[in-house]
């Protein structure tokens, strides 16, 4: 079957001063329809630059210096302005980590959802307001509230009234970045519960960021693992809980305490610079491996749909 999204050689570079950071090298990955694919790592990987990137919001000093995006065989980055309008929200769609930043505070949760139909659909006002309450049914919220502003809704509710937005015109593609980082674990596993309702109900595909990597495993089909900047692990999520072959995948999963069992102390990384000739994890690498100081692993398929960055001796453990 035909990818819904694919990544291939994707480089983002900031530049700024003479200066050059890059926020994403060499990152390649696929989506297939109705696949949940979840992208981790601690802030600063690089997750949220790739995002931006597939829904062509980066801005400078930004900028997509190598690679490719495709949408349905589509090249993402020849899109004009005009079919751009058009890709975002009826293709694919965007959740963003801050429902209170994504919402306009002066404006009511009504006129914000109605906006969406009648700029995309041109929808006549009462129609598309019809329309936006029966959104706010899907998510477990009570249309009457369509009348409220955002500041009068708890941030579970702000965040089923952005996850309604995003799924309004029923995109191939909904994209998460962090949705639940600021609820609480309770509404945080509704919320979950209820995006896993709308991808049954809807069929969409998902692109899952995070850097939890216990509520990724639990709600993606397959997951990467991303370092500074480059994708160090990626496997079916279910096979990457079970075994860990990446020293830094195997760290990110230390990092949350066992909920059952005797009590583990937990270990953390110490911060170290990322260099662009070398493997950024050596330094911090509880792995004596020399030539990872000297080279960027390649990322190898070392069994069917497991890939590991690993250097010329062979894979990292």
């Amino acid at each position: 079957m035909e990818p819904v999204l694919e990544v291939s050689g994707l480089r983002v570079e900031y530049r700024s001063d003479g200066r050059t950071v890059v926020g994403a090298d060499d990152v390649s990955f696929s989506i297939g329809a109705g696949e949940v694919f979840g992208l981790a790592g601690e802030s600063g990987c690089g997750k949220s630059t790739i995002a931006n990137a597939v829904m062509r919001l980066l801005k400078p000093p930004a900028e997509i210096t190598a690679g490719s995006i495709r949408f349905q065989g589509r090249d993402v980055l020849a899109l004009d302005p005009r079919e751009l309008r058009a890709f975002r929200w009826q293709e694919i769609a965007m959740v963003f980590q801050s429902a209170m930043n994504s919402l306009n505070p002066v404006l009511t949760i009504g006129e914000q959802i109605v906006d969406i139909f009648t700029t995309h659909e041109k929808l006549k006002k009462r129609l598309a307001r019809e329309r936006a309450g029966e959104l706010l049914q899907l998510v477990g919220i009570d249309p009457g509230r369509l009348k409220a502003y955002p500041h009068q809704l708890s941030g579970g509710m702000r965040q089923r009234v952005v996850i309604a937005m995003a799924v309004a015109l029923h995109p191939r593609l909904l994209i998460m970045d962090e949705p639940t980082t600021a609820l609480d674990v309770v509404v945080q596993q509704e919320i979950m519960a209820q995006i896993r309702d709308l991808q049954r109900e809807l069929g969409f595909s998902i692109l899952f960021i995070t850097h939890d990597m216990s509520l990724m495993i639990e709600l993606s089909d397959r997951m990467g693992v991303m370092y500074g900047g480059r994708i160090v692990e990626l496997a079916d999520a279910m096979d990457l809980f079970a075994g860990p072959l990446h020293p830094y995948t195997e760290a990110l999963m230390n990092a949350f305490p066992p909920l059952t069992g005797p009590r583990q102390e937990l270990t953390g990384l110490f911060d170290a610079p990322r260099t662009a000739d070398s493997c950024g994890f050596h330094v911090r690498c509880p792995e004596d491996r020399s030539d990872c100081s000297m080279n960027i692993p390649d990322l190898r398929e070392i069994a069917p749909g497991r890939w590991v960055a690993q250097s010329a001796q062979g894979a990292p453990r």
